[in-house]
Order: C-alpha cells, then structure tokens, then sequence
C-alpha cells in the first residue's frame, strides 16, 4: 500500500488525512504532541480539531523521522509561522525524494514570500519548481464528513500537479489543476484577510449589503496585488479566489470569519487569538499583504484598514467611516488594465 505523510494534526491535515485513507493509501499523520498521536492511535478521533471518527489507515506519529520513511508524498499543513522550522527538520531526516504538497494558505511577514518559497529555501533538495499547493473552498468539517468538495492543485511541474491529483480525487473531493502558482498560493492567503473583515461586519451589525461590497472590493485588492506580482487575474475568478472569499467570508466554519466577528463585537485581538485556540493566518496575511501593498505601490484600501484594527488599536466602526467616505471613482478602472493585459493574446 502507498504511504503518505501528513505533516498538522489540525483540523485541515486531519481532515485531507481522511480523504487520502478513503482512497486507499496508508496515511502517517505527524503532531509534535505525543498525547495528540496516542488519542488518534487508541480511539480514531482528534476531538479538539475535528469532530468525526477517523478510517483505520490513519496512524499517528509524534516522531518525524517515522512519520516520513519510505512514503511517496509528504503532504505539510502546518501554520505559516511554523513552516520554517517543520521544513529544515524534514530536510534532515528525508533519505529519499517524495513528492511536496503543502495546504496551507499563508505569506510570512517581513520577507513576503509564499509557503512554496519558504519550503524551498529551507529544503536544500527541493527547487521552488518541485512543490505542489492545494488550495480552494474547503472547509474541513464539510471535508470530514465527505461533503462535495472542489479544489484546485498547481505546480510549475505539471508531472507533479497530476500526481496531486490523481493522490486526492474522488467522489466527494474534486480536483483541478493549475499552474499559476502565484494565483493559486495568493488567493488562497489574500482572501483571509477579506474573511477577517466580513467578520468584523457581521459583529458590527451590518447586513448582507455591506458583507456583498466588501467580498467585491476585497476581491477587486486581491486580484490588483496579485496581478502585480505577476499572477493571473483569472486565478482569482477561479477556486482558489472566489470560491475561496465566499465560502470563508459567509461560514461560522471559518476562524477567520470568527475571529473578526469577536472584533467586531469589541474583543481585544490577543484575547481574539487565545479565544480561537489555533491559528488565525488571516491576521499575519494583513500584515504582510499591507507591505506587499507597500512595496508594489498597490491601493489596498480595506487591507489597510484591517491593518489598523488588528495592530493600530482602531475601532472598527470608524475604519467602515473612512472607507465608505473614500474619494469618487470608476469601479472598473481597478480591474480594466489587468484584465485587458491578461487577454490581450
């Protein structure tokens, strides 16, 4: 039986551990806690993450170097913040060269670069060219319980995206592919920020037609920051971009959406994040999409703004004043110059 590693015990690892047991592999699903991987081990479950029995082909590790011998593909769901560390450890205990996918939806601050690009600096055997990102609508729960799925995987191999593919596709859990990496990784990171505001939305009161303006111009900033870091416009229209905004922007599933919820209703961020109990990449991504925003001389007027509530101490209510009394302007003159350029051949 083929063997693949799961690197996050978290609710997403848990859950993408579940739909490669149902097709058949022999899935080793790491924690760094050992109490985690004897729960998991001795009953099937994972409760603080995922609340559904587990298929047998599951075994938990706590050791890494178990975790990872003689499989064929090493799957990485940790948080952005940790990718660094789980990935130089990897480098040292792989003795052969399985294929890399990674699900997790974040950019680091400070350097700016997406997860592709952090577990290629620190694994000396991999080229950014070799690693495969899932992304897409999918909330774990759903996934959990074998709820229809759709995702898209994307790799500049595209030997390697198919191999993603056809590791993940079933009945309930459809895959596409891609190979706009940046589109794809950007979507998937960008749109957190978007969930944490249409949080703060719904904690402030306000109804569907705020909710609907800010998905729209949340998608208008991701697609323009995108575009200028030489993604798609497309991507962004796709899986990983709309599908994306709307199922983390409208869900109680998402923690995004509930973390900013909580700050909408005037909870501090620090008690936000103890709250939440597991982490909230939307808050690191508007740090870092802010200096992206910077750096690129892009308009990212709601990106902005969060960044004012989350690290600036701003009452929400008054970052919805600044951005409803904006300057007058054209809707489509933020999209028109990327959409032409894309489709200009």
């Amino acid at each position: 039986m083929q063997k693949v590693a799961v690197l996050g015990a978290g609710s997403w690892g848990t859950a993408l551990s579940i739909v490669l047991a149902d097709n058949g592999y022999d899935v080793r699903l790491w924690t760094h806690r050992r109490q985690q991987a004897e729960e998991i081990n001795s009953n099937s479950t994972n409760e603080k993450y995922l609340q559904v029995k587990l298929p047998k082909q599951i075994q938990a590790y706590y050791e890494l170097e178990k975790a990872v011998a003689d499989v064929s593909a090493i799957l990485i769901v940790v948080p952005t913040k940790a990718i660094r560390e789980v990935c130089s450890e990897l480098s040292n205990k792989l003795h052969h060269h399985p294929t890399i996918i990674h699900a997790t939806k974040g950019i680091e601050p400070e350097s700016l670069k997406r997860v592709s690009q952090l577990i290629s600096e620190e694994m000396d055997a991999y080229n950014y060219d070799d690693i495969v990102v899932l992304s897409g609508p999918s909330h774990a729960e759903e996934v959990g319980e074998r709820q229809p799925t759709t995702v898209t995987v994307s790799s500049v191999n595209e030997q390697n995206a198919a191999f993603a593919q056809d590791l993940f596709i079933n009945e309930s859990f459809r895959v596409y592919t891609s190979t706009d990496m940046v589109g794809i990784e950007l979507g998937g990171a960008l749109k957190n920020i978007i969930a944490l505001g249409a949080g703060i939305s719904d904690g402030l009161g306000y109804g569907d037609n705020a909710k609907a303006a800010l998905i729209t111009r949340g998608l208008a900033e991701i697609t323009r920051l995108g575009a200028s870091l030489g993604a798609s416009p497309l991507s962004f229209l796709g899986l990983p971009g709309v599908g994306d905004l709307i199922v983390t922007c409208t869900s109680t599933h998402s923690r995004n959406w509930r973390a900013g919820n909580l700050l909408g209703k005037g909870y501090k961020l620090g008690d936000v994040l103890e709250q939440m109990g597991m982490a909230v990449e939307g808050v690191r991504t508007t740090k870092a999409a802010s200096q992206f925003a910077h750096q690129q001389q892009i308009e990212m007027p709601i990106t902005n703004g969060l960044h004012k509530v989350l690290f600036e101490d701003m009452n929400p209510r008054d970052v919805v004043d600044q951005l409803m009394n904006r300057n007058k302007r054209e809707e489509m003159d933020d999209l028109s110059a990327f959409i032409r350029t894309d489709c200009s051949d």
